[in-house]
């Protein structure tokens, strides 16, 4: 993939007897990427090796093209990093800490102190830019982190669970944010364990499970199927058996059918079968899955590879 904006190559890395990513072979295109798993699962880990905060036990990893061993200066001049948790200064003003960071990055002091109002005006702390961080409330200390990973307008930003401690007035305005980061040329990538989420904000996901890959891709390839979904206003028997005389598989769930058909359109297929049987339907459409649906069945389809969790790597 020559558009890929992180890539690794047998990547795995270890803590003492506890390995806690097991040879990554990956590649992420540009835009918004999910980085998902259950909490253990390698993500950390893995941003903070591509940030260069850990170094592989094993294989390697480039970002925008650049070996991290070879020039990790150019890569941290082009990303930004919104951690974990709160590590922020609690007896400064969002204002001096944000023209703090810009200045960190390089951007002359009259230039910080303009760019920094922009961004706080960004992530709707303008009005509170000159009170005490430790005054903050928890979705103003996040969205403080944001602006601090943002100011000196990276190429790709890494956000460790962004949404981590927020209500749901929080969320949906950090995730608000984080949908509106791709209309300023800025990459993603959002490790998160809440995979509706990662439906919400990104095109891309990357599956872990104990430090392995389970699946990575498109979103919308990943959740789309070949089922169709019809709830019906009475009897199924007589559409089902219409159907599968026309060789669909069918699977029946009360008065909703699942059906599939390799050969042929199945949504003329279930219109003919209606039109045949004169069954009212309630709903038709397009059946999809969630992440959820494919992170619980992926360990069941053998998508599992690698050493077992413990593994000294030699």
């Amino acid at each position: 993939m020559t558009s890929s904006i992180i890539a690794t190559s047998d990547l795995g890395h270890a803590y003492g007897e506890v390995v806690a990513l097991h040879h990554l072979d990956l590649e992420v295109p540009a835009g918004r990427t999910g980085l998902v798993g259950a909490n253990g699962a390698g993500k950390t880990t893995l941003i903070k090796i591509l940030l260069g905060i850990l170094s592989p036990t094993v294989g390697n990893a480039a970002v925008f093209g650049t070996n991290l061993a070879e020039d990790l200066l150019e890569v941290r001049s082009r990303v930004g990093y919104m951690p974990e948790g709160s590590a922020l200064p609690l007896s400064q003003t969002a204002a001096d800490f944000i023209i703090y960071s810009a200045e960190l990055a390089g951007i002359p002091p009259r230039a910080a102190r303009q760019r920094a109002s922009d961004v706080l005006t960004l992530v709707g702390l303008h009005e509170e830019r000159f009170r005490y961080l430790g005054e903050f409330s928890t979705g103003m200390k996040q969205r403080a982190m944001l602006a601090q990973a943002i100011v000196h307008d990276p190429e790709l930003v890494f956000l460790d669970e962004p949404t981590a401690g927020l209500d749901p007035e929080g969320r949906e305005e950090m995730l608000d944010l984080i949908a509106r980061l791709g209309t300023f040329g800025i990459n993603v990538l959002v490790s998160s364990h809440v995979l509706t989420d990662i439906e919400r904000t990104c095109d891309w996901v990357v599956m872990l499970d104990g430090g392995r890959v389970l699946r990575t891709g498109p979103i919308s390839g990943l959740t789309d199927t070949d089922l169709v979904e019809v709830e019906l206003i009475g009897e199924p028997g007589p559409v089902v058996a219409a159907l599968q005389a026309k060789g669909a598989t069918v699977d029946v769930l009360g008065v909703t059918l699942l059906v599939r058909h390799d050969g042929a359109d199945t949504f003329v297929l279930v219109r003919d079968a209606l039109a045949e049987t004169g069954v009212g339907v309630r709903r038709l459409g397009a059946k999809s899955t969630t992440l959820e649906d494919i992170f619980l069945d992926a360990p069941a389809n053998g998508a599992l590879s690698g050493p077992p969790t413990g593994q000294r790597y030699e």
